[in-house]
């Protein structure tokens, strides 16, 4: 997740105080682990410091002063580059799933039960997601079925995997 490009996106929205960026970011970007504010903080220095945001009004509040912050003409360009710009197709293809494989079939070691450990946290991860999909909002959802999605496309592989180990053992002893 890019933060820095999430928050000049957020502000591209409306000029924002900091406190609402990480409100809007945690509520639909990062439900399971809030953004520090220490890091929006941060973030936000940086952008002004790149000229991508500006101080706008300060505001008196009960404790410092509450800054809202504005996006620049070379902010929002920088959103709009970002937005057009097609992400990186993941995975990329040296996973850590696929180097435990290959380095249990070095080691002489039992690759088809870690593959069995793996597919049962997965499928526990999954029941997880299922749930949330059931019980959340529509965000919860979405973001769910990305995760069920992923894990169900790791499920095949291990299968596929598993059914090759014989193949794929023969190629890593030589």
């Amino acid at each position: 997740m890019s933060v820095p490009m999430t928050l000049l996106g957020l502000l591209e929205r409306e000029p924002s105080h900091g406190y609402d960026l990480k409100r809007d970011y945690d509520t639909f970007f990062n439900r399971s682990k809030p953004l520090p504010f220490g890091q929006v903080y941060s973030t936000l220095g940086r952008l002004a410091r790149d000229g991508k945001i500006v101080v706008g009004e300060v505001e008196p509040g009960v404790g410092p002063e509450r800054k809202r912050y504005v996006i620049t003409e070379r902010g929002a360009t920088e959103v709009e580059s970002w937005l057009t710009e097609p992400v990186e197709a993941e995975p990329n293809l040296q996973t850590v799933l696929f180097t435990k494989v290959v380095l249990a079939l070095m080691l002489n070691r039992p690759a088809e039960e870690y593959l069995d450990i793996q597919r049962a946290a997965h499928l526990r991860r999954m029941k997880e997601f299922t749930e949330v999909r059931r019980s959340g909002d529509l965000v919860d959802a979405m973001l769910a079925d990305h995760g069920l999605f992923h894990l169900d496309a790791d499920l095949h592989w291990i299968d596929t995997t598993v059914a090759r180990l014989d193949a794929l053992r023969q190629v890593v002893r030589r």
